[in-house]
């Protein structure tokens, strides 16, 4: 496969799958909090919203089906 095929395919499959999870919520760690000797760990949550999927699924579709200019 050549390589805009495997980009557009993967972004169709991104787009898929967050649409279908009608977006998706991933939390990283954050920074450790230290208060009077107790040290507290954090997280911090992130969202990637349903638009993101849409945005990700029409342009590996767009991706896919535009063919390139000749010079």
């Amino acid at each position: 496969m050549k390589a805009k095929a495997i980009i557009a395919a993967l972004l169709i499959t991104l787009g898929i799958v967050i649409l279908a999870y009608s977006g998706i919520t991933f939390t990283t760690p954050g920074e450790p909090i230290e208060f009077l000797g107790l040290r507290v760990e954090t997280t911090q949550s992130h969202f990637i919203p349903p638009v993101v999927g849409a945005l990700a699924l029409v342009g590996g579709i767009v991706f896919l089906l535009v063919k390139p200019r000749s010079i």
